[in-house]
């Protein structure tokens, strides 16, 4: 099987580098649009059986410019992380907040205040792919048009390389094009490439 695993195109949040998590149901901002049609037109995107998709507003408006026609089946669990009282935020924002700066401090894996733990976010990512693949229902090649987190954690926890989760970060509109191996009845994502 192949799979191709796609970043939402940009919204007006992520040109703002804010944290647009799960809550904020945001749609893609004009230049967010122009991109992925640009992306589209020049075929960088694999033809697919199905599309998988977050039931975010961002996902959903993607999946449709790049595989209009495509039968699409929403996850619930691709929804982005619950980013608490950062969401909807930027840096700058934050940065005045005690709470920010002790998460700052506490490093990559503390749970966001009021929000979704890292290792929460890839647990719950890891196991809504694997609900799919228990439902062996899947086309020889699939894309995936989530968020960019739900590629660092799926990827982090399924690649056969086992990079850091933000090895696989990826812009908007980007992602990953993978061969997948069934290795005692998991998936093992191999030969990745990027799109």
């Amino acid at each position: 099987m192949e799979w191709i695993w796609i970043r939402h195109g940009m919204t007006q949040g992520n040109r703002e580098k804010r944290y647009i998590g799960g809550q904020t149901d945001e749609g893609l901002c004009g230049d967010g649009r122009k991109a992925l049609e640009t992306y589209a037109d020049s075929g960088r995107y694999p033809a697919v059986g199905r599309v998988y998709v977050s039931p975010m507003k961002r996902c959903l408006e993607t999946a449709q410019i790049l595989y209009p026609g495509v039968e699409k089946r929403i996850v619930s669990g691709f929804r982005e992380c619950d980013f608490g009282l950062f969401e909807n935020k930027n840096d700058r924002e934050l940065s005045p907040f005690p709470f920010y700066q002790e998460w700052m401090r506490a490093g990559r894996d503390a749970a966001f205040p009021g929000g979704e733990s890292p290792d929460a976010f890839r647990r719950r990512s890891v196991e809504a792919l694997l609900g799919l693949v228990r439902a062996q229902e899947m086309p020889e090649r699939t894309a995936f048009v989530v968020h960019g987190g739900i590629i660092m954690a799926v990827f982090a926890g399924l690649d056969e390389e086992k990079k850091d989760f933000y090895d696989y970060y990826t812009e908007n509109g980007e992602g990953f094009v993978c061969r997948v191996e069934m290795q005692t009845g998991s998936p093992v994502l191999c030969n990745s490439r990027r799109l």
